[in-house]
């Protein structure tokens, strides 16, 4: 797992797990996966999963070829609203790609610890124990 800043200025943090080190073997499996885990945690709130691959496709964006699957997990940790700037980081999502032998999990890292450390022990469960 590795932190760094997309286009140097979005702070993400990126998993990059091979097919062989999980038992999921699609990103859509890996989606319902991080469902499951929203929806057991108290006070966070499942929206969407949202099928990147497939809008982009259908607009006709540029799609890098490796990529096989692309899913969004759209959710919110939201616990309170002390200001209107706030909406501008939330709802959150978790990336998944496909990229044949590999999958990507990507985040945005959060403005608050406990929902980075909620995102980072989630997606490092997808290893095999």
């Amino acid at each position: 797992m590795k932190q760094l800043h997309f286009q140097e200025k979005y702070p993400i943090t990126v998993l990059d797990i091979k097919k062989s080190e999980t038992q999921f073997v699609s990103a859509d499996q890996i989606a319902d996966y991080f469902k499951d885990c929203i929806e057991e945690t108290p006070r966070v709130s499942y929206i969407a999963t949202f099928d990147h691959l497939a809008h982009s496709r259908e607009i006709e964006g540029d799609v890098a070829p490796d990529i096989q699957a692309a899913v969004n997990v759209v959710f919110c940790f939201g616990r309170a609203l002390p200001n209107p700037y706030v909406l501008a980081v939330r709802p959150r999502s978790i990336g998944i790609a496909d990229m044949g032998d590999h999958f990507v999990v990507s985040f945005m890292d959060a403005p608050q610890k406990p929902a980075n450390d909620a995102m980072r022990a989630w997606a490092l469960a997808l290893r095999n124990q």
